[in-house]
């Protein structure tokens, strides 16, 4: 009997994705934006087709998949409640009570093992911080954590995942984590909390994040219960982000390739052991979203140095110091380190929403750097980086897909933490 869950603050379904590679089954997948709500229905279809031997119509659409087109052409071709499983709904005081009717009608009679999820986090990330002011202090986003507590208490499962950002532990002096340790054991839970590195874990991205687990303390006969934090063993990284993730896909300039085109593989699964070991090449024979954004010459110019800098020096370019014709922003204190290249030898750096909004902090490790050749990394190479399968398609634009990638928590990371606990479950039981 496979374990349930309820995925919160879903966003694109990283975390969820890891639970569904382990043998979980989703109840419901909660999300406020549209794009990313498109995605998880999407994912949801492809999840039931493949479990039905039908993954053939699931290729078709998205060999004939057209730009601004949502995923109704699919959704259509699976029983309705697989796609009524996503619920796009805001989750806070004036929508609570809604979601719950709706989560109550979808999972019925239904035990909920697990309940899942990362609130938003920009009140507790430093570049939210620093973004929003004084403003971030009466932001909504710092309530959320309360509204993940009120699903615990209503559901009851025997353990929940939340994973938020570092910021969460210093936020207004630490008030809100005191706060929802405070909630959740009186909810009847005991929580842990860890910093974890997604590349001591299989990720070939160097993202920290905090990742909660909390169980219940006493099961239905009074008994103490023997859940606790996993043990998530750190791997030894042997691998290198150009050679191992990006080099068997097409080579890119800036603004080359399309949303939507089916992208065939220049190398065999056999000469890439990372991909095949994570699960990243997927279960296609093609994949899509290889589109570079394009970038003006003035950035290209900027491109080439820092790839230059790096690839010889192995050192960061500084915006205050590269040449003041090609300066165009303001802001000369602070963000210095606005141009930054992916480190083909090894791991990159953490890659975040802000993705969305330019490509400068993912500069493409071009090995013969030139102002033509030069860019920023396409939608396929940010999702290989959080570790999502090159069968995993991202509704919306080109920037709907970079900020639910850079949102997500890594698939392989998902999947660790979501075999661990099921051992603890097997135990239990």
């Amino acid at each position: 009997m496979a374990l349930k869950f309820i995925d919160l603050f879903a966003g694109a379904g990283g975390l969820s994705e890891g639970f569904i590679r382990a043998g979980y089954e989703p109840l419901t997948h909660i999300e406020m934006d549209k794009y990313a709500c498109d995605t998880l229905k999407t994912r949801a279809a492809f999840h039931y087709l493949k479990s039905n031997n039908q993954l053939n119509i699931y290729r078709k659409y998205l060999r004939e998949k057209q730009e601004k087109e949502d995923g109704s052409k699919l959704w259509s071709q699976v029983p309705q409640e697989v796609i009524d499983t996503v619920i796009q709904s805001e989750i806070g005081r004036k929508t609570i009570q809604g979601v719950f009717t709706k989560v109550d009608n979808l999972i019925g009679d239904e035990n909920v093992d697990i309940i899942i999820g990362g609130p938003p986090c920009q009140a507790y990330s430093v570049a939210g911080r620093a973004r929003m002011g004084k403003a971030v202090e009466d932001d909504p986003r710092n309530e959320l954590y309360k509204y993940y507590v009120k699903f615990l208490e209503r559901y009851h499962p025997k353990m929940f995942v939340f994973e938020n950002v570092l910021g969460i532990r210093t936020a207004k002096n630490g008030e809100p984590l005191k706060d929802l340790t405070r909630l959740v054991e009186r909810a009847g839970y005991k929580m842990e909390l860890k910093v974890q590195i997604a590349s001591e874990h299989g990720v070939l991205q160097n993202r920290q994040r905090v990742i909660i687990v909390g169980w219940k303390t006493e099961d239905e006969n009074g008994q103490p219960t023997g859940f606790c934090y996993p043990e998530l063993k750190t791997e030894i990284n042997k691998y290198k982000v150009l050679n191992d993730l990006f080099s068997d896909l097409p080579e890119r300039k800036s603004g080359e390739g399309q949303l939507c085109a089916p992208i065939e593989y220049t190398k065999p699964l056999s000469e890439m052991k990372y991909l095949k070991k994570s699960g990243i090449r997927g279960t296609l024979n093609f994949t899509t979203q290889h589109i570079a954004r394009p970038n003006n010459e003035n950035d290209r110019e900027i491109y080439k140095m820092a790839v230059e800098m790096w690839l010889n020096d192995r050192k960061r370019i500084d915006y205050s110091k590269i040449p003041s014709r090609l300066q165009h922003h303001k802001n000369k204190e602070s963000f210095l380190n606005r141009f930054q290249v992916v480190d083909p030898d090894g791991c990159c750096h953490t890659v975040v929403a802000h993705i969305a909004m330019d490509g400068h902090y993912y500069i493409y490790p071009t090995t013969n750097p030139t102002i033509e050749n030069v860019r920023s990394i396409t939608i396929r190479e940010a999702a290989r980086l959080q570790s999502f399968p090159d069968d995993y398609y991202f509704e919306g634009s080109r920037s709907a897909a970079f900020k639910q990638i850079g949102n997500a928590v890594p698939v392989v990371l998902a999947h660790k933490i979501a075999e661990e606990l099921k051992e603890q479950f097997a135990y239990e039981q």
